[in-house]
């Protein structure tokens, strides 16, 4: 009977021990509840910066709906359709955006290309066409490496009586005075810092006014006043171009019936 008691008594024991451990399992240890607290916190971080992003981006949306709502009302003050500036791809720059140029970009695309403010483009034609209109023709050189500018100057020499030199520049044309066709210009019109720097550096050399199509990526350090646009299609070179000329013989009180877009560009819009 002994025998049968003590075989009891540790079953009974054995099945304590037994409960413990299950007890044990069952409860989380200290490092299990710190490691699930500290994830705990991580998420409430992440769900946290997660909502000040989006509410970042919705600020940031609701900035430019803003700009582009004024950008519509102050269609109608421009000097030509906002229609035919966007159809000319005027406004598009490149991805590439310098400080210089920094202040008349409006945005970027989700494909990173810069959007040029239009109202700001149509601003700086309205300004040069009135510096433009205090020269003479005979004191104004435009200068225009880039081909797909090439339609377009040669139109306004046309149409306006100024001195163009298109494909290439002649070097010292206006510095050199023992060249035979040396002249002396009061200002210069370039279509790309960077391509045309040559006729720049001469207009820098003899201190005459320089201005310049200047788009993104340009470094427009001495250009006297700059015009943002795409300085890469001959349809928004050509419409800036066309412009000027309008603007230009108005000024000057040289009545002239305008051609259309389409003869500075070379095709239509």
């Amino acid at each position: 009977m002994a025998k049968e008691d003590l075989k009891e008594e540790k079953e009974k024991t054995e099945e304590v021990v037994e409960q413990k451990e299950e007890n044990k399992a069952k409860k989380p240890s200290k490092k299990k509840k710190s490691e699930e607290k500290t994830e705990e916190k991580i998420e409430s971080k992440e769900e946290k910066s997660e909502a000040k992003e989006e509410k970042a981006e919705a600020k940031e949306e609701k900035k430019k709906a803003k700009k582009e709502e004024k950008e519509l009302k102050d269609e109608g003050n421009l000097l030509i359709p906002l229609e035919d500036y966007i159809k000319s791809g005027i406004h598009l720059g490149t991805k590439v955006i310098t400080a210089q140029m920094k202040p008349y970009i409006f945005r970027r695309r989700a494909d990173g290309l810069a959007i040029l403010n239009t109202n700001q483009i149509d601003a700086r034609i309205r300004i040069a066409a009135a510096f433009l209109a205090q020269y003479a023709p005979e004191k104004i050189v435009v200068s225009c490496k880039r081909e797909a500018g090439w339609k377009a100057i040669e139109k306004f020499s046309e149409v306006t009586g100024i001195k163009v030199f298109s494909k290439k520049y002649p070097a010292g044309i206006i510095t050199n005075l023992a060249l035979p066709h040396f002249f002396e210009p009061s200002l210069m019109i370039i279509i790309d810092p960077w391509i045309d720097k040559n006729p720049m550096l001469d207009a820098v050399k003899i201190h005459i006014p320089v201005i310049a199509l200047c788009d993104s990526n340009n470094v427009p350090s001495k250009i006297d006043l700059i015009i943002p646009a795409n300085n890469k299609s001959n349809k928004s070179i050509g419409i800036i171009f066309w412009i000027l000329a309008r603007e230009y013989n108005k000024a000057r009180g040289k009545e002239i019936t305008m051609p259309p877009y389409e003869e500075f560009i070379g095709e239509s819009i």
